[in-house]
């Protein structure tokens, strides 16, 4: 978060597309919240500004409407990318973008060793360097995950393998919930196997120690 706030800088008001359940919306700002799900839109907290249900690719906005846009690993769910990040450059001069490498997510050990069919989703997804180019980025900022990240991002739990034996957070994951159940079913299957065998922490003894591990996050500024 606090990457982030740094690259928003002074921005009053902000405009997050995707906002979700307003996770990454920073206080003591003018926030526009813009949410195409309804159901997310009803999990967000009591205290969450109000959210307008909206697509990226036709933002009710005028023209520099706010200071800055905010879009938070949202634009590889997008109908037409490359058209929500056009309507971000119209709606306002900064645009902050958190997005992955496909490549780096399509390696991860999960995706490589249990479940490769992730990788077919992934390629058909905007990659970081994809979205930097098309806007016009003048910094693109690699963020490396904690080992004891609590954000249920996908790679969140690399150090913490059994973590995704459980169904809830599988559920939390997008790149879970959009595989078939079945495949997904048995890469947790051979996981589960490979974590009582000791087999898991032998292959990835390396990982084990690390504080942090370059996932493939970027933060797009333009």
């Amino acid at each position: 978060m606090s990457e982030i706030l740094r690259a928003l800088g002074t921005a009053e008001t902000i405009a997050d597309i995707g906002a979700g359940t307003g996770s990454y919306e920073p206080e003591g700002r003018t926030i526009i919240a813009v949410e195409p799900s309804g159901e997310m839109i009803r999990q967000r907290p009591p205290d969450a500004c109000p959210a307008v249900r909206a697509v990226a690719e036709s933002l009710p906005l005028k023209d520099n409407a706010v200071d800055a846009a905010l879009a938070v690993l949202t634009v590889h769910h997008w109908t037409d990318w490359r058209g929500g990040l056009a309507e971000l450059r119209r709606i306002a001069p900064v645009r902050v973008v958190l997005a992955y490498d496909t490549s780096l997510h399509a390696d991860f050990w999960f995706v490589r060793e249990y479940v490769p069919e992730i990788a077919d989703l992934e390629r058909t997804r905007p990659s970081a360097d994809d979205i930097a180019h098309e806007l016009g980025a003048v910094s693109v900022t690699p963020l490396p995950v904690p080992w004891d990240f609590t954000d249920g991002v996908f790679p969140a739990h690399w150090r913490r393998p059994e973590a995704y034996l459980d169904p809830r957070v599988r559920a939390a994951c997008s790149a879970l919930a959009q595989t078939d159940p079945q495949v997904v079913d048995r890469g947790i299957g051979r996981l589960r196997e490979d974590l009582c065998s000791g087999r898991w922490h032998a292959d990835h003894a390396d990982l084990l120690e690390l504080d942090a591990w370059d996932a493939g996050f970027r933060l797009i500024v333009g």
